[in-house]
C-alpha cells in the first residue's frame, strides 16, 4: 500500500473578498452529500432507458443465446472427454478412439463458442448505442432544467461544483453504465445457466458449490455498504475542487495582484486530501471485494475437486463429468467475482447520479402562465407595494410603489446595498415577489410568460460578458435575424466601429468571455452595441459606462440618450453626472425609496440627494450653495 501524500497541515484561510454574493457556499466549507436510497437510485438510472425497452429486450434475449450458448459448452467437452478415454482403455479386446465423432463433438463447441462471440459483440455494440443515447438524453434534461430554475438557486451553488455535476458526474454515469451494465446482466444470466446444468450433471455437487454463496454475499454485502459513502464524498469534493479551480482561475489576476497564492495553494491542499482520503478509501474498500470472491472461490473449487475425485473413484461419476463440473464451478465463481469487481464501477456511477438527480429535482421557477402574444408594449412600468427579501429575516425592499411612464428615463442611486438591482431584477422576474405586483401596461408580469416579458426588454449589465465568437456575432446576439447593415448601424451609433477598424480582421475577430483583443471599457461598449441591435421596448442600463474613460463616457451618454428615445429607461449610475438628464431619479436607501425627482428638485431640497451629489462634486456644490 502506498504512503498517504504529504500535504501542508494547514486550515484552509479565506481570502478577502472570497465570499460569494447571496450567500453562496463556499467551496472548502461544502458539506458531503449524504447518499440517498441505493435501490431507488437504481430503479431511477434504469427508468431513464425507457425509451430504448425494445433495444434493451432484445439485448437481454442475445444476452440469455449467448449464455445459454457457453454454459452448454463444458458439457459437450466433457462428452469429448469421455470419448477419447474409453476410446484409451480396453473394451472387449479393442483399443482405438472414434476421432470422427470427437472431431464432431469439438466442431459443436467450437459452434457454439463463436455463436456465442458474435451474439456478445452485437450485444456489446447495441447497448453502447443504449447508454449514449440515454445519456444524451440525461444531458439535454439537466441543461433544460438548468434553464427553469430560479436565479437565486444558481446564486447558492458553487459554479464549478455545478459545473461538474453536469459534465463529470454525468461522464462517470455513461462510462459506469457502459462497463457494469453488459457485464452484469451477462454475469447473472451466467449464474443462473450453470447453477443449472451443475444441478443436472450432480446435483451433490452442484449443492457443495452453492454452500459458499451466502459467504460471498454477505462478505460482497458488508464491503459494499462501506465503500458507498466513499464514493459519495469523493465525488462531491470532486466538485468541490471544481469549484474552488474555478474561482481561483477566474480570479487569477486578484490572487496575484494580492499576492495571496500561499493562502489558495493551502485551501487547494485541504480540499485536495479531502479527495484523496475519499478517493482512496473508495477504491481501497471496492477493490477488496474481487480478492475476498477469489478467495471464497478457490474453496469452493477446491472442495468439488475433493469430493469429485472420490466420485470417480467410486465409479459413481465419469471423469468427463467431473471435467465438466470443475468447468461449471469456474464459470459459477467467476461470474460472482465480476459482480462483486463491477460493484465499484457501479457505486460509482450511483453516486454521481444521485447529485445529477439533485440539480433535476431542485424546484424550478413558478409555472409559467399560457402564452400569449402581448399587444404592443408601450412601456408603464408600475410597483405597486411590493416587498421582497433575498433572506426572509432580512427584509430588503418593503412596501415599494412608483410608476414609471412610457417612454420617460427614470435614474436610480443610492448607496451600495441599498436595493438598486435588485428593482429591476424583480422587473426581469429574475426573483419573484414576497407580496405586492410589478405591472406592465397595467398587466401584472407574473401573467406574462418570462420569455416575452424579457423579449421587451434590454439590460446592460456593469459585468459585461462575451461568448467565443465574432465581434459581429457578439453584437448580433441581440438580433439574430439582424441584417448586416443593422449590425454596423448599431456598431456604429455605440462607437464600436471605431475601435472594430483598428484590429486586424475587424469584425470577424474572435473573441471570448476574457475579451482577447478588446479592453474592458471596449467590451462593455459591445454589449451596450448588443442592447442598441435588440430595439426593445424597456432599457435597463445597470453601471452600463462604468468601464469606459471619460472621453468615451461622453460618446455613450450621446448613444444611450438616442438609444433611450421612445423607450423606457432604468438607469442605475453612481456617477450622478451621467443621470441629470433623467425624467425621474429616485434615491433608495435600505430598500426605501427616500427622495425622488428632477436633479434639480433634488439638489435644491438639499436632502440625500444632494448629499451624495456633494460627495462627488463638493466644488460645484459650494458654488450652488
Amino acid at each position: 500500500m502506498s504512503e498517504k501524500p504529504q500535504t501542508p497541515a494547514a486550515k484552509p484561510t479565506a481570502m478577502p473578498g472570497s465570499e460569494l454574493r447571496n450567500s453562496r457556499m463556499h467551496v472548502v466549507g461544502m458539506p458531503v452529500e449524504k447518499s440517498e436510497n441505493f435501490s431507488e437510485s437504481i430503479k431511477r438510472l434504469i427508468g431513464l432507458m425507457s425509451n430504448e425497452l425494445f433495444l434493451v429486450c432484445i439485448i437481454l434475449t442475445m444476452a440469455v443465446i449467448s449464455v445459454a450458448l457457453v454454459v452448454s459448452g463444458p458439457k459437450i467437452l466433457g462428452h469429448a472427454t469421455d470419448i477419447l478415454f474409453n476410446g484409451l482403455m480396453k473394451r472387449n479386446g479393442q483399443t482405438g478412439v472414434n476421432f470422427t465423432a470427437l472431431h464432431h463433438t469439438l466442431e459443436i463447441a467450437l459452434s457454439l463458442y463463436a455463436m456465442s462471440f458474435l451474439l456478445s459483440y452485437v450485444q456489446t455494440f447495441m447497448l453502447a448505442g443504449v447508454v449514449q443515447r440515454t445519456m444524451f438524453t440525461l444531458r439535454s434534461e439537466v441543461e433544460a432544467k438548468i434553464h427553469r430554475l430560479p436565479l437565486s438557486y444558481i446564486d447558492r451553488q458553487s459554479r464549478g461544483d455545478l459545473l461538474s455535476r453536469v459534465t463529470n458526474d454525468i461522464d462517470n454515469i455513461s462510462q459506469s453504465l457502459q462497463q457494469s451494465l453488459s457485464q452484469l446482466i451477462t454475469s447473472l444470466l451466467t449464474i443462473v445457466g450453470v447453477l443449472g446444468m451443475m444441478i443436472w450433471v450432480s446435483p451433490i455437487l452442484a449443492l457443495i458449490a452453492v454452500v459458499t454463496v451466502p459467504l460471498s454475499i454477505l462478505a460482497m454485502k458488508q464491503i459494499a455498504a462501506k465503500s458507498k459513502a466513499k464514493f459519495i464524498a469523493q465525488w462531491s469534493h470532486t466538485g468541490a475542487l471544481n469549484g474552488l479551480i474555478e474561482e481561483t482561475f477566474t480570479g487569477h489576476a486578484i490572487v496575484k495582484t494580492f499576492g495571496r497564492q500561499r493562502e489558495v495553494e493551502e485551501r487547494f491542499s485541504v480540499t485536495n486530501e479531502k479527495l484523496y482520503e475519499a478517493g482512496f478509501g473508495a477504491q481501497f474498500m471496492s477493490g477488496s471485494i474481487q480478492p475476498a470472491m477469489m478467495f471464497v472461490g478457490n474453496l469452493n473449487y477446491l472442495m468439488i475437486a475433493v469430493v469429485g475425485g472420490l466420485k470417480v473413484a467410486s465409479g459413481t461419476m465419469g471423469l468427463g463429468d467431473v471435467q465438466a463440473f470443475i468447468q461449471y464451478s469456474r464459470q459459477f465463481t467467476m461470474p460472482l467475482t465480476q459482480t462483486a469487481s463491477m460493484m465499484n464501477v457501479l457505486q460509482s456511477g450511483v453516486a454521481s447520479a444521485e447529485r445529477v438527480f439533485q440539480v433535476l429535482d431542485a424546484e424550478e421557477e413558478s409555472i409559467e402562465p399560457a402564452s400569449t402574444e402581448l399587444p404592443e408594449v408601450k412601456g408603464r412600468i408600475a410597483f405597486e407595494h411590493v416587498s421582497f427579501s433575498y433572506d426572509p429575516d432580512r427584509p430588503l425592499i418593503e412596501d415599494l410603489s412608483l410608476v414609471a411612464e412610457p417612454g420617460t428615463t427614470v435614474a436610480i442611486v443610492g448607496p451600495t446595498g441599498a436595493g438598486k438591482t435588485t428593482l429591476v431584477n424583480l422587473i426581469m422576474r429574475f426573483y419573484e415577489l414576497n407580496s405586492g405586483r410589478i405591472t406592465l401596461d397595467g398587466r401584472d408580469i407574473s401573467q406574462i410568460p418570462r420569455s416575452e416579458l424579457r423579449s421587451n426588454v434590454g439590460m446592460v449589465l456593469q459585468d459585461t460578458w462575451l461568448f467565443g465568437g465574432t465581434i459581429r456575432q457578439n453584437i448580433a446576439y441581440g438580433n439574430p435575424l439582424a441584417t448586416e447593415a443593422e449590425i454596423l448601424a448599431a456598431a456604429k451609433a455605440t462607437y464600436v466601429d471605431r475601435f472594430v477598424h483598428a484590429l486586424p480582421l475587424g469584425y470577424d475577430t474572435i473573441l471570448d468571455n476574457e475579451g482577447g483583443a478588446v479592453s474592458a471599457g471596449e467590451k462593455q461598449l459591445l454589449t451596450i452595441a448588443r442592447a442598441f441591435l435588440a430595439d426593445p421596448a424597456i432599457l435597463i442600463l445597470d453601471e452600463a459606462t462604468s468601464s469606459v474613460d471619460t472621453r468615451t463616457e461622453v460618446l455613450i451618454q450621446r448613444a444611450m440618450t438616442a438609444l433611450r428615445s421612445k423607450r423606457t429607461s432604468f438607469v442605475i449610475a453612481h456617477r450622478l453626472s451621467t443621470i441629470r438628464d433623467a425624467n425621474v431619479i429616485l434615491v433608495m436607501e435600505d430598500g426605501r425609496i427616500v427622495e425622488q425627482g428632477s436633479h434639480e428638485d433634488l439638489l435644491a431640497s438639499r436632502g440625500a440627494y444632494f448629499r451624495l451629489y456633494q460627495s462627488q462634486f463638493a466644488g460645484a456644490v459650494t458654488d450652488l450653495a
